[in-house]
């Protein structure tokens, strides 16, 4: 199971549920991206960042692309 490097994200599970209440089971997965990416100024690294952390870092300068 692919895991967010940065914030740890990965799928979450819980229930679906009706307007009669049935529940069935469900999961949640993040956005995940395979890039390449130098964090924090580190050397480049291959890594998965969801779509919502990578946007973030880019626009607060913490996530340099490669």
């Amino acid at each position: 199971m692919a895991v967010d490097a940065v914030n740890g994200k990965h799928t979450r599970f819980g229930n679906q549920r009706s307007h009669a209440l049935n529940s069935s089971r469900r999961s949640w997965k993040p956005n995940l991206q395979k890039v390449t990416v130098k964090i924090n100024g580190s050397a480049p690294k291959k890594v998965y960042l969801s779509a919502r952390t990578l946007k973030a870092g880019l626009k607060n300068g913490s996530i340099e692309r490669v």
